[in-house]
Formats: structure tokens, sequence, C-alpha cells
């Protein structure tokens, strides 16, 4: 699916600041708090600037919503458009990626779509409710491959808000 990336821009428009310390996700405008969900999940060993496939962490940085899928198994997902230029170019240069994936992730920010979901860096991060998971659980462990995951209530809510390309930040 080919979808465009925005590049992000904080100044007045909604955006959406995820705190994995606090384990937060706000929905902001501007500088201003819109709306604020507690007790997120995110990936099951942290967080990391580097992420790779398979190894279970949030990826730390700048990112857009490049889809969202309603009818997913996590009640709906709305994906990142991950891995960005910046992961893909400390990627390369620590030899994680070769040159030719490098070229097809800045390929694809560069013409706007998603950038490939299948390199040794991995995909399909974005922000996904729990679906018919185990709301008990959830609220008592960062249970996800990667991606932040708040209750399929708080989904709901958060789609009012959220468009593709909105700007999200994860620190």
């Amino acid at each position: 699916m080919l979808l465009a990336v925005i590049p992000v821009s904080f100044a007045g428009d909604i955006w959406l600041r995820v705190d994995t310390d606090r384990q937060t996700l706000s929905v902001m405008e501007g500088e201003s708090v819109r709306l604020t969900f507690e007790d997120i999940a995110i990936g099951r060993y942290g967080v990391t600037k580097d992420k790779r496939k398979g190894d279970n962490r949030t990826p730390l940085g700048k990112f857009n919503i490049g889809w969202i899928k309603e009818s997913s198994r996590f009640h709906l997902f709305m994906g990142l458009d991950f891995p960005n230029p910046d992961i893909a170019r400390r990627a390369l240069r620590k030899g994680d990626i070769d040159r030719d994936q490098w070229q097809r992730i800045r390929q694809a920010f560069h013409i706007g779509e998603t950038p490939p979901q299948n390199t040794p860096l991995g995909g399909f991060i974005g922000i996904h409710g729990v679906g018919a998971g185990d709301l008990e659980i959830h609220g008592q462990y960062n249970w996800t491959n990667g991606c932040i995951a708040i209750t399929n209530d708080q989904m709901d809510e958060l789609a009012e808000w959220v468009t593709i390309g909105t700007p999200v930040e994860i620190h």
C-alpha cells in the first residue's frame, strides 16, 4: 500500500507524544496537551535508538502515521513510517543493513511511500489496541514486539484525533 509521508512539524498542529518513561501517550496541539492516555504498553524489552527485527524494543525518534488498519487483530492499528532515514543511516554505518536496503528506505521517503517493512531493522511498528487480549496483562506488563499499545476504547478515542501523516514523537 502506498501512502504519503508528511514531514514532522509540531507548530500548532496535532501530533502524538509517547513518553516511554512515564508510559503515557499524549495528543498534542502545538505544545498544549489535549488528551493523555496512561498505562501504555511498549516493547517487552524496552526502547532503543537502533531497533532491529525481533528485538522486541520500541524505537525512539520522530515518525509519522503511515497507514491505519481498522480490522486488525489489535482492534485498530496505526502504522508508523518506520524505519526512517535517520535510523537507516545509523544502521548502514553499523553494517546492520546494506547499501541497497538503505537506498530503498531513502527512496520510499523521498517519493512519499511507506518504507520497506521487511529489512533487518524490522517493520510494522505502530500504535494499536489490545484486541481480544487480556486487559489485566496490559495493565501490568510491557508486552508488545515494539509497538505502543493502549486499550481498545482508548484507540477509538485516539482515532478521532489521528490521520495519515500525524507526527509521532517517541522518547
